[in-house]
């Protein structure tokens, strides 16, 4: 399983996590969590949806490093909830988590962001993440 936010190093764990299912011949699972913020109000009046902002950002993704041609043994979804607590409770059925270190958001140049730290400490399955490449 891998987490996607649409972030390079997000789209950097979702080539890893390719390579490492076809090493493995694995199946792979690509999941972007969303939720409605604080004062969601506006954003109903707006038409807003993060909904449809969540399958976007997974579908640019997915046609980035796939392009069309979408291989069996992969499938993807979009999940309500809080970002880190969605992916632990995923990672109940996943062999392995893929993150990368930082999404969007979040200060510059600490290691991780509050995600992959969560994901690493309290996932029910080992959790890899990429850090970006130079």
């Amino acid at each position: 399983m891998v987490g996607i936010d649409g972030s390079k190093s997000s789209i950097e764990a979702f080539r890893f996590a390719i390579r490492a299912a076809q090493a493995f011949k694995a199946s792979l699972e690509a999941i972007t969590v969303w939720t409605y913020p604080a004062g969601a109000e506006v954003a109903l009046l707006m038409n807003w949806s993060p909904e449809e902002d969540a399958h976007e950002i997974l579908d640019s993704a997915v046609e980035t490093v796939f392009g069309k041609d979408l291989p069996p043994w992969f499938s993807s979804a979009t999940k309500p909830g809080s970002t880190a607590r969605a992916l632990i409770e995923e990672s109940a059925g996943a062999e392995m988590l893929v993150l990368g270190s930082r999404g969007h958001g979040g200060f510059v140049g600490l290691l991780l962001g509050s995600v992959s730290a969560a994901c690493a400490e309290h996932a029910r399955c080992p959790v890899l993440i990429v850090h970006p490449s130079a």
